[in-house]
């Protein structure tokens, strides 16, 4: 798949990008490359393959749910920037 001048003004105009005109050309024949590593990618033989969703071979590690005291209000409010009473204060965002 060729890539053209026409195909670079688009793609950057989606990407929001600005291209100097004289870029235009060149970026033409780089994308074209890189169309084509990509296209080679459909030649190799990945029958025998699994699908991954992860290189590594690696499991979030889990702990148990602990219960804690949570009734400690003057802890957890010692750095809000606004409270009332025992709650954080916030600014009404809904009218």
């Amino acid at each position: 798949m060729a890539i053209d001048k026409s195909t670079v003004e688009k793609v950057a105009t989606l990407a929001r990008l600005t291209v100097a005109e004289q870029d235009k050309e060149r970026l033409a024949g780089e994308l074209t490359n890189i169309i084509g590593f990509v296209e080679q990618l459909g030649e190799v033989d990945t029958s025998g393959v699994e699908p991954i969703s992860n290189v590594i071979e690696d499991t979030a590690l889990l702990r148990e749910d602990q219960v804690t005291g949570g009734d400690e209000p003057e802890r957890v409010l010692v750095n809000a920037p606004d409270r009332v009473q025992d709650f954080f204060a916030v600014p009404k965002v809904v009218e």
